[in-house]
């Protein structure tokens, strides 16, 4: 039997179904900035009270995501996705019924948030397994999913809550529909999704053809290289500083992405016309994050990244004249550039620095900076203009987060060499991969 390698490699079948759940399971935590609005309207609660229900699912993701990269790394990730598919039918049904502030920070904030983490970071951790070469294209198409999820999840939303008249109606049933139809959706995705290529007798995407087929990811191999892999990386300078990077970034446009439309209305534009500002920020971030994780792989990380932080950071000094539409737009164009890039060369860094080790756990740490500085730009961009009466301190907090990241990445090492390559050394034979037996 021949063991050439097929001209379409099931690795790109397998990033089609990753992105699929991942726009399933994600568009409504990026398309805050829609949602917020409308549920101070509708329940009449105020933009801080709201925010903390916003930073809270970031949080509980954040504190989850070493968790949930570990049991994706241990257990294989399909079994864990079927658990978060589960949640996320659960968290969207009972979100569309709650009456009270306490019930949105359960139901959305903790409920929901889980398991929004279970396909954010072992979905992406597995999908590295199968590509030897081509990651950066890889990930670039499964990051860019995320960006195209606001694109369908903002129009689907304002039809629902208008079809139903608006108000808490409207709001119940934006949860309610995408909730169920999304839940099952994920459930029949997750049977065509597989952990790596072994499952399938299969090499990863680019792996030399004297490479053995070899099941790394279950049973006690899999558990003792999470375990030697883990302490080893969090041996590096780079493993604690990422974190450090992911907190600055997420925090910094956590505060534009969800207050993005309320400020665009407060400065005079029309709903519609506010909504355009931030569906021309999520189409730019789409581009850009398809684009830089293939830039990452070729030129390197750490100035993809930094160059992305930079524009994360400028393009802020304009909101602070901008009034006319045309300078929200501007600004939607420029800062989409940097956000949309920011963090989708997290992924490629690790494999830059780590190799093909199993990365769900240390992409886990990194995803608990991101959940948190997510919630701490939510929240204190939420209480800062409930204080002020206005957005300008808020913008100045989103601009010096943005800026410490930039100075952060300027400490990371080159990527042009593993930080652990003799990692396996401490492996038992039978549990090492092809480059170290």
């Amino acid at each position: 039997m021949s063991t050439s390698t097929p001209r379409f490699h099931h690795a790109w079948f397998i990033v089609a179904v990753a992105a699929t759940m991942r726009l399933t399971s994600s568009s409504f935590r990026t398309s805050s900035s829609i949602l917020i609005p409308r549920l101070v309207e509708a329940f009449g609660w105020s933009y801080g009270a709201v925010g903390l229900g916003f930073s809270l699912q970031w949080i509980v993701s954040g504190l989850f995501g070493p968790s949930v990269g570990w049991l994706g790394d241990r257990y294989g990730i399909r079994r864990v996705m079927i658990g978060g598919a589960l949640l996320f039918i659960v968290g969207m049904v009972l979100t569309g019924r709650m009456s009270h502030l306490w019930q949105f920070y359960l139901f959305f904030g903790v409920i929901l948030s889980v398991s929004m983490g279970v396909f954010q970071v072992p979905l992406t951790a597995a999908v590295t397994l199968w590509f030897d070469k081509k990651l950066g294209l890889g990930m670039g198409l499964l990051q860019a999913s995320q960006g195209v999820g606001p694109l369908i999840a903002v129009p689907i939303m304002l039809l629902i809550i208008e079809w139903f008249g608006g108000g808490i109606p409207g709001v119940r049933a934006a949860f309610w529909i995408p909730g169920i139809t999304g839940g099952i959706s994920l459930l029949l995705l997750i049977r065509l999704f597989h952990n790596e290529p072994a499952d399938l007798g299969l090499r990863p995407l680019g792996a030399p053809e004297d490479q053995p087929i070899r099941q790394l990811q279950k049973g006690a191999t899999a558990s003792i290289r999470t375990k030697v892999f883990l302490k080893e990386a969090q041996r590096t300078s780079a493993f604690w500083n990422l974190i450090g990077i992911h907190f600055w970034g997420c925090a910094g446009h956590a505060i534009i992405l969800v207050y993005l439309v309320s400020l665009a209305e407060s400065r005079g534009l029309s709903e519609g016309m506010a909504a355009g500002v931030f569906v021309t920020l999520t189409v730019v971030s789409s581009i850009t994050r398809f684009a830089v994780p293939v830039a990452a792989e070729r030129f390197g990380s750490k100035w993809a990244m930094g160059l992305c932080f930079i524009l994360q950071t400028v393009p802020i000094l304009l909101l602070f004249f901008a009034n006319d539409p045309w300078h929200f737009y501007l600004f939607a164009a420029l800062f989409g550039i940097g956000f949309g890039g920011e963090m989708s060369a997290f992924p490629i860094i690790n494999r830059q620095y780590y190799g093909s080790g199993p990365i769900g756990t240390t992409y886990g740490w990194q995803m608990m900076g991101s959940g948190i500085g997510m919630a701490a730009g939510s929240l204190l961009g939420g209480q800062l203009r409930d204080f002020t009466g206005d957005f300008n301190a808020t913008l100045v907090l989103s601009l010096v987060l943005s800026l410490v990241g930039v100075v952060s990445i300027i400490m990371l090492p080159a990527t042009s060499h593993h930080l652990i390559p003799h990692w396996e050394d401490a492996l038992p034979q039978e549990a090492r991969s092809t480059s170290a037996t």
